[in-house]
């Protein structure tokens, strides 16, 4: 079925759409996300694959290959860590994956999964980044000035975005 769909071509598309608009975001908004000591950084790229998850239903879709290729981008032009990102958008998926078969997706549920996987994603980022000596921030300072801001804003980017992203996703089966 996904073969024969629209979401073949749709879905890498709106990820690698979301892989630059969060780029463009971080680039317009630098001054209010960026204030010290404060840091929010957009997500979208996760945002676009919980989606994914979500509305995938009886469509299987190559979400891990699609995940682990936008890791590939998002290291070679965000990051100065080869090798992170490549590893946590699988995770992400695969802790979705494993998350619905346990709740119901609708809404709520999903904004409770985003908030996790958000979690994780900044957390293991920040582990990598302590690792090879690229912050010296302590992990209470991360908590505050980094993890609290980075949920604020992409919790409330998924409220904004599920609907439209769910009437694409509607649109492209």
């Amino acid at each position: 079925m996904y073969r024969l769909s629209k979401m073949r071509f749709g879905f890498p598309i709106g990820l690698f759409l979301m892989l630059f608009l969060d780029g463009s975001i971080s680039q317009i908004f630098s001054v209010h996300l960026f204030s010290t000591p404060s840091v929010m950084i957009s997500h979208l790229v996760v945002l676009w694959l919980v989606c994914g998850v979500l509305f995938e239903e009886n469509m299987p879709m190559p979400l891990v290959k699609w995940a682990i290729a936008a890791g590939i981008v998002f290291d070679l032009y965000y990051t100065g860590i080869f090798g992170v990102y490549i590893f946590v958008f699988p995770l992400i998926v695969y802790v979705t994956r494993v998350t619905i078969k346990y709740i119901s997706p609708n809404f709520l549920s999903g904004l409770l999964i985003y908030f996790i996987d958000i979690t994780i994603v900044e957390a293991l980022s920040f582990v990598a980044s302590r690792v090879v000596h690229m912050t010296a921030m302590s992990g209470s300072a991360f908590l505050v000035n980094t993890l609290a801001p980075t949920l604020a804003l992409n919790l409330a980017m998924y409220v904004v975005l599920y609907f439209p992203i769910r009437g694409v996703y509607n649109w492209l089966k």
